[in-house]
């Protein structure tokens, strides 16, 4: 069943099983493969390395990190029934390129089939929206638990309706 871009709603996508609290990469490689083997843990892809190459592919058209500290990595590919979101972050903070030249320490990596052009760009533009400013992402920053993350997101989408 294919999401309809009307009725997506960010904390019902995002599962606590596709939610990384420390990722450990130290570079925009090592990031991406930490949040493919998350994706790829939870089953709903199969192709690990499509994944990895659409994704780094998206990278090199241009970084996904979007300034104040998150990047959103994106590709639509073969083989995916339902649009996967999952959250990494990094304490430590990565170089991503990100235009403001911020390390990037939150991230959105959402992976869509390539007919869910509609639904994949909606979710972006929610995410983008969810976390331009700077106190939004700090609230990212300091969850202590995958419940709180799910939860920011939650609140988030109901005080933005």
């Amino acid at each position: 069943m294919a999401l309809e871009a009307s009725r997506i709603d960010l904390s019902a996508l995002l599962k606590e099983n596709m939610i990384e609290m420390d990722l450990e990469g130290r570079d925009k490689a090592e990031i991406i493969n930490e949040l493919v083997g998350l994706i790829a843990r939870s089953g709903k892809v199969k192709n690990k390395k499509a994944l990895t190459a659409a994704l780094m592919e998206r990278e090199r058209l241009g970084s996904t990190a979007i300034g104040n500290g998150v990047a959103v990595p994106h590709a639509k590919i073969d083989g995916v029934k339902n649009t996967v979101m999952a959250f990494g972050r990094s304490v430590h903070g990565v170089d991503f390129q990100s235009l403001d030249g911020e390390k990037t320490h939150v991230f959105f990596a959402l992976i869509s089939s390539r007919e869910a052009v509609g639904a994949h760009l909606k979710i972006l533009a929610k995410v983008s929206h969810l976390i331009k400013d700077r106190f939004m992402v700090s609230l990212f920053k300091k969850a202590k638990n995958k419940k709180e993350i799910v939860s920011i997101i939650s609140s988030l989408e109901k005080s933005s309706k």
